[in-house]
């Protein structure tokens, strides 16, 4: 059976204060998520249908807190929570905030190409 730890992902990644560890199991994403900011991700995710994410999560807060916005209500997950996001939500998180997240790898793919196109053309605009 695949495993893996925040010390054994194998794919890291940084945005600027996020650091992203991750790995793949059969079509599922397991990200080990630390940030060292409050992160608020609605311009990026402007580029996608209703100006949020698109893609479905579970996971468990091991520290701090973030906050879900839907249309209708809001969601706010602290450490030692579990959770389920469904799609059309736009994430609001802590600084000092660590979590583990399990995501459909195909529909995070999507997710995070529309907000990587969206930073780069605002590079692009950029005076």
């Amino acid at each position: 059976m695949p495993k893996v730890s925040k010390e054994t992902a194998t794919q890291v990644q940084e945005f600027g204060p996020v650091i992203d560890r991750r790995a793949e199991f059969g079509g599922y994403t397991v990200e080990f998520v630390s940030f060292g900011a409050d992160v608020d991700l609605e311009g990026p995710l402007q580029a996608l249908p209703g100006g949020a994410c698109q893609c479905p999560h579970w996971g468990y807060v091991i520290a701090g807190r973030m906050r879900y916005v839907f249309r209708d209500h809001e969601e706010v997950y602290e450490a030692g929570d579990a959770f389920f996001q469904f799609p059309s939500h736009r994430p609001y998180v802590e600084a000092g905030t660590e979590l583990l997240q399990f995501s459909p790898t195909d529909l995070l793919a999507v997710t995070e190409q529309a907000m990587a196109d969206w930073t780069e053309k605002q590079a692009d605009d950029a005076p």
